[in-house]
């Protein structure tokens, strides 16, 4: 099954979480100093804010699947884009041991398709979007 991601990056964790769980009325499922997340089910949204964005707003959007298959099937359908592919492979990221590529949308706006296997206790790798989509619309290459 799989689930909408979106990501957003905020100027201050404590009021926007605040807002998030009232909107919809539900604690955090994750919640660090700098990182908040709610697995929803309705809608299924797996909706994360933090403050590792270069500025306030969308960061990415992503498809979050269940299972190594369905990763296999969210990547086939990448390829079909016609787009640069940046395959991160496995990686920790946003406190989680995660599987994942990225692909950016013809307006630019970066997009996932991941799998996650476990928590971690670190964010991760901070990674700069904006420079992420630059690279994979410019030549599919990755990051150093």
């Amino acid at each position: 099954m799989q689930r909408l991601h979106l990501h957003l990056a905020v100027a201050a964790l404590e009021p926007a979480v605040h807002f998030y769980s009232t909107l919809f009325g539900i604690q955090p499922t994750v919640l660090k100093k700098d990182y908040a997340k709610w697995r929803l089910d309705d809608p299924r949204v797996n909706f994360a804010i933090s403050r590792h964005g270069d500025k306030p707003g969308l960061d990415h959007l992503g498809i979050e699947v269940d299972s190594r298959e369905e990763l296999e099937q969210a990547y086939e359908r990448l390829s079909r884009t016609r787009r640069p592919i940046l395959n991160e492979g496995k990686v920790t990221c946003c406190y989680a041991r995660s599987e994942k590529a990225w692909v950016t949308d013809p307006a630019g706006i970066a997009w996932e398709a991941f799998h996650t296997s476990g928590e971690a206790e670190e964010y991760g790798q901070d990674r700069n979007i904006a420079d992420a989509n630059a690279v994979v619309a410019g030549c599919g290459c990755g990051p150093a």
